[in-house]
This record gives structure tokens, sequence and C-alpha cells, in this order.
């Protein structure tokens, strides 16, 4: 999820924390907690920090290692010590045991993006993405922020409050598990093109009725396309390179780290009279007729690295990043 909705989630933990007599009992507590649960709910993005190395440094290992088993231990062991040396006679296992809850529904609710996590690491490095809530969920987030509201202002008592929200997030979760995988299923049912080989990836949009479709070819090419108001509409085909520049470019470490992230990459080749520009981009992700989350490496006639650039941009803006003196 994005931030700003883990940040209401962790202030919901909060609140859920009530539900504890000794939390509901003591302020001191409740407000440890409360710092617990807020910290525990982003501790496992803090891999963002990696940016100020390189994006493709970043891209390789967020969601990875930070949201792995061990690393929820170490955040919720973190955080609740450093509780501990701030509040004099915490009740630490209630307070462990809500700082964990905070740290665990992190990574579980990123499981249900289409960025995914390795939460399952060190038992297997796999990306786990189920492709089923968007990053940002006006639902979720709307409902924490409603709740939160209710509570700040004392027309409902938190104890009260906060396990209804819960509970209607858990039939919310499911309800969307539920659609999701009956519509992906059955794609190939509603879709007149459908050819033996075609597999099907259901997307979540910000629009609770709207997918995006991506529809991996047994050629090896990809089919986007939109499911709404019960209909597909395909907008788009991309084919992928074969190319010697291209399987070299599988060697360059920006790439190789790209590529370690997504099975959605399509490569496209460029050659100029300095050399070769392969341009990788992940189809899952769409915008304005765009692939912005891209891979670009430039290489020269023998395929020695020139440039590469890694990360979130718009083909203009691309085109600027990676102007360099051999183009002039």
């Amino acid at each position: 999820m994005d931030t700003g909705t883990h940040l209401v989630i962790g202030l919901g933990l909060a609140g859920l924390a009530y539900v504890d007599p000794v939390v509901a009992a003591d302020p001191m507590v409740s407000t440890a907690v409360l710092i617990g649960t807020v910290l525990g709910s982003q501790a496992p993005d803090s891999d963002t920090l990696l940016r100020l190395k390189s994006n493709a440094l970043y891209i390789k290992n967020h969601r990875g290692l930070s949201h792995s088993l061990p690393a929820v231990a170490l955040w919720t062991l973190g955080i609740t010590g450093l509780l501990g040396l701030i509040f004099d006679h915490l009740p630490m296992a209630h307070v462990l045991l809500w700082v964990f809850i905070a740290v665990a529904f992190h990574v579980f609710t990123d499981l249900f993006n289409t960025y995914g996590t390795q939460a399952l690491r060190p038992l297997t490095p796999k990306w786990i993405s189920w492709n089923i809530i968007h990053i940002f969920d006006p639902v979720i987030f709307a409902s924490h922020l409603l709740a939160i509201l209710l509570w700040s202002v004392h027309w409902v008592e938190p104890q009260t409050l906060f396990p209804i929200l819960y509970g209607f997030i858990a039939v919310y979760y499911i309800w969307r598990s539920w659609i999701h995988h009956s519509l992906e299923s059955s794609l190939h049912l509603k879709d007149v093109t459908f050819e033996a080989g075609d597999r099907y990836t259901l997307i979540p949009t910000v629009q609770l009725n709207a997918w995006q479709i991506v529809k991996h070819k047994a050629d090896g090419s990809f089919q986007l396309g939109e499911y709404k108001n019960r209909s597909i509409k395909w907008v788009d085909r991309v084919s992928c390179a074969v190319h010697p520049a291209v399987e070299a470019s599988k060697k360059h470490r920006d790439i190789a780290c790209f590529l370690y992230f997504t099975s959605f990459a399509c490569a496209e080749v460029k050659e100029f009279d300095w050399g070769y520009e392969v341009h990788w981009a992940d189809v899952r992700y769409r915008h304005r007729k765009q692939y912005p989350f891209v891979a670009v490496l430039r290489m020269d006639r023998d395929y020695r690295p020139l440039d590469s650039y890694v990360g979130w941009l718009s083909h203009s803006r691309l085109e600027k990043k990676m102007r360099v003196d051999y183009l002039s």
C-alpha cells in the first residue's frame, strides 16, 4: 500500500488495541502502543532509503528483505525495545503484540498489490503479488479516515468502533479476492480473440469496477487491455525484441535488477551510429499510453555499456535523463 494508507492503518490499529484491557486502562500504555503501531506500519518501507544509493538497488530490494519473515521479527523487537527505553514500566508483552500486528499487517496488505513482496524469505525468494488491491484503495483509506475522525471527536468508543472497521475490512478483502479470482479465471470465455496458450493477469485499478488486463501470448508478446462494465477493450500490443543486444543487456547489473523484480518485462532495441539502446518496460504499468517503469541500457557496437537508467520516467523525461555526449 502507499505511505498514507499505511499511516492511517497504523492509527487504526492503535484504536483497535483498546480491545486489550491493559492498553485501554492506562493512557501511557495506549500512547506507547499508538507510537508503536504507527512506526510498525511504516518500518518495512524504510528500504526506500536505498534510493539514495541507486534506483536499481532500490528496485531490486524494495519490499524484499525488509518485508521478509526475519525482518518482521526484527522490526517488532527493535520498535518494542525502543519504546521500552522511552516509557517506564511498560507491559512489554502487550506492546510487543500490537507492534507485531502492525508490522505483520503491513507486509500482509502488500501481498495483495501488483508490486508484491518477498514475504516468505528465506524460505523462498519468490515475489508474491496477488493483484487484488490497488496500491491506493479508496475504500480502505476512506473507511480508516472516517473511523479515526469518529474516534478523535469521541463519538464512538474505540473498542466498539475499530472491531467493526476491521471486520468490514476483512469482508472487503474477501470480496475483492473472490471478484478477482472469478473474473481472471473466466477472461478466456469473455475474450473473442482468445487463442490456445494465452495467459491472463488481472490487475486492479483505483476504480473498483475497472481492471487492467495483461495477456501473455504464446509467442512471447503481450496484449494490454481493460475490463470494465463486463466487457474487454484491448488498447495495445507489445512485441518483445529478439536481438543480440537484448541478451547482452541482461548481463548488466541495472538490467539484472529490473528483471529480478518482474516477469512482465519486454525489450525494444533501437540501433544508432554509436551503438544500441535496449529499452526494457514492465508492461503491467501502463499510464497515458506509455510504460513508465523502465530499465534502459545504451551500449556501443561491441555491446559495452555507455549509460543506463532504471526507474519511473515518461519517455520525454527519460531522453533528458540519459542525454550524453556521444549522442551529440
